[in-house]
């Protein structure tokens, strides 16, 4: 049954784990150690615009750092099948990410939304920017005619995105944070003082020294290790594309009471 108003904490995890945003994830273990391995490999592609140098080399440290705090499973000699999020730490970053977000409102501050997972994400961000904007933050707007590889850098209700082809495009590039943040010094504007985001917009922005925090999926280990290493705030594990987008409103609606702001509809 779908959870109306706000849920509790156990309420939320049975819904984390009924809609597979965590428990029983759809990504596959063979997927998740490949990513692992190929960051481990120094592919960039994987860092998510953070700079991991020589530090994470071992496939096994970067599987240890994803059990601790994603919850797949430990065990280096299980290449294959089902693997998992585990839902309380999912909740536990979501109260760490509500506290962040509850400082942000405190201090009215400058907060960057983005996302490069728009069919999954894009809601949860839009209403989190809204209930910040009615706290009294003010929601940075990005500069015009910014432009990646990949696309055109435009913002959509609030949250930054990537669109190609009049359609808002999937990516884990940190160059399109990378070109807003630039945009933003060009323009003398100040930079956010918080980025709310995922995959490389995420990571670039925290590996220039902005307050970042995150959602990342169990195959993007790079947002964890920020974490770890202090160079993101907090990073929520879960499955960022479920079946729904409506499956992530009873998550947004605990952050934003965990955080004591109040949803703008």
């Amino acid at each position: 049954m779908p959870i109306s108003g706000i849920p509790s904490r156990a309420a939320l995890v049975d819904h984390l784990i009924r809609t597979r945003i965590a428990g029983d994830v759809a990504t596959p273990r063979d997927n998740n150690l490949a990513h692992y391995r190929r960051l481990a490999n120094g592919d960039r592609h994987y860092w998510l615009g953070l700079e991991l140098g020589d530090r994470w080399t071992d496939e096994q440290d970067v599987l240890a750092v994803m059990a601790e705090r994603c919850g797949v499973n430990d065990d280096h000699e299980f290449r294959f099948g089902q693997d998992t999020i585990d839902p309380e730490l999912t909740v536990d970053a979501l109260e760490r990410m509500a506290a962040r977000l509850r400082k942000a409102a405190a201090g009215e501050e400058r907060v960057l939304f983005a996302t490069g997972h728009p069919g999954g994400l894009l809601d949860v961000h839009r209403a989190t920017a809204a209930a910040l904007r009615a706290a009294g933050c003010e929601i940075v707007v990005i500069p015009e005619g910014l432009a990646t590889d990949e696309g055109m850098v435009f913002q959509f209700a609030d949250v930054a995105v990537l669109e190609r082809g009049a359609t808002l495009w999937h990516t884990h590039s940190p160059d399109p944070m990378a070109r807003i943040l630039d945009g933003l010094e060009r323009e003398g504007r100040p930079l956010p003082d918080l980025v709310v985001a995922d995959h490389g917009w995420a990571g670039c922005a925290g590996q220039r020294g902005i307050d970042s925090v995150g959602y990342a999926d169990s195959n993007d280990p790079a947002l964890f290790i920020g974490e770890a290493e202090g160079t993101l705030q907090v990073t929520v594990p879960l499955d960022d594309h479920v079946t729904s987008p409506r499956h992530y409103d009873p998550m947004t609606a605990y952050l934003l009471d965990a955080a004591g702001l109040s949803p703008t509809g």
